[in-house]
């Protein structure tokens, strides 16, 4: 999925540019800029854009670069990206 970008969000990006979300690259700098930039409005409209299962594994990626604030408030909302499930170690 290709989106054209909002000038005011990626201003260092030449006029008309599209990122492409099913690039990891592009979907990484697109969430990272939105969360970091982004007013409500752009916020709804990456929310709308990318499953939630892309978000999840863009923060994942992302959110070591972001300012403090901003990661433990996403980190609240789409829950620890580093931990992975525990194996079931109960005997039958």
């Amino acid at each position: 999925m290709k989106i054209a970008v909002d000038k005011r969000l990626f201003w260092f990006l030449k006029e008309d540019t599209e990122l492409d979300l099913s690039n990891k690259t592009h979907l990484d700098m697109y969430v990272q800029q939105t969360l970091v930039k982004g007013r409500t409005s752009d916020i709804k409209r990456l929310i709308h854009t990318v499953k939630p299962s892309d978000f999840a594994e863009s923060f994942g990626r992302v959110k070591n670069f972001l300012p403090e604030e901003v990661r433990r408030f996403w980190e609240d909302w789409v829950g620890d990206t580093d931990q992975h499930p525990e194996k079931n170690t109960t005997l039958s």
